[in-house]
C-alpha cells in the first residue's frame, strides 16, 4: 500500500489542533456575506481596502473578490505578538511609507481583533498621515475581551472566545497560516 503523502501532511496539522472552531465551509459562505454588506456599503464610493500583513492576507485575497466594485488595495505591516500567544503590549510598524489614501474610503482589514492595540496604532497613523475621507474596520474575527484600545470592527466576521487560534491567516510563530480552517492549537505545540 503507498502512502499519500498530502494526507499525512494534512492529518499532521489536523492533529496539532486542539479543536476546529470555524471550519472552510462556514468561512466562505460568511465571508460572501460580508462582500455582499461592503458592495451595498460602499457604492459609489472610491473604496481603498488596506490589509494588516501577514495576517490578514488570506482574508482580504477572499474577500475583495467578494467585494463587486472598483477598489484599490494596499498592506501594513506591523507586528504586536513577536511570536508568543499574547499581545506584547508593543505595536511595531514594519515600513515607513504608508498606503496612498489620501481622500479615500478606506476600509481596514485585520484577521483578529482582540485587544485593539494594532487597529488602534494604525487607525492614528492612518488619521494623522495619510489624511482619509472615512476608515472603517473589518476583522474576520473577533474575540470577545476586555480591550485595551476602545476598538470596534465595523464588519466582523465572528465572534470567539479568549482562545489562541490559528488558521486561514492567522499564525503561532509564523505557522499554521496555511490550514483552510480556524482552529485552537493544542497546547503541547505551544512552546
Amino acid at each position: 500500500m503507498t502512502s499519500n503523502p498530502e494526507a499525512q501532511s494534512e492529518n499532521l496539522l489536523d492533529r496539532r489542533l486542539k479543536s476546529v472552531l470555524i471550519d472552510a465551509d462556514r468561512l466562505r459562505s460568511r465571508i460572501a456575506e460580508m462582500g455582499r454588506q461592503i458592495t451595498r456599503d460602499y457604492a459609489g464610493r472610491d473604496l481603498a481596502v488596506v490589509t494588516i500583513l501577514q495576517g490578514g492576507a488570506v482574508f482580504m485575497a477572499d474577500l475583495i473578490r467578494e467585494i463587486h466594485l472598483p477598489l484599490t488595495i494596499g498592506s501594513v505591516s506591523v507586528a504586536s505578538y513577536h511570536g508568543g500567544t499574547a499581545s506584547s503590549g508593543t505595536v511595531s510598524f514594519h515600513q515607513s511609507r504608508m498606503p496612498d489614501i489620501q481622500g479615500k474610503d478606506v476600509l481596514v482589514l485585520d484577521d483578529i481583533l482582540d485587544t485593539g492595540r494594532t487597529l488602534a496604532a494604525i487607525l492614528r497613523r492612518f488619521g494623522e498621515e495619510c489624511q482619509p475621507a472615512s476608515m472603517k474596520v473589518c476583522v474576520l474575527l473577533e474575540k470577545q475581551v476586555e480591550r485595551v484600545e476602545p476598538i470596534q470592527a465595523d464588519y466582523c466576521g465572528f465572534s470567539i472566545a479568549d482562545e489562541f487560534v490559528v488558521g486561514y491567516g492567522l499564525d503561532y510563530d509564523g505557522e499554521y497560516r496555511n490550514l483552510p480552517m480556524i482552529g485552537v492549537l493544542s497546547e503541547e505545540f505551544i512552546h
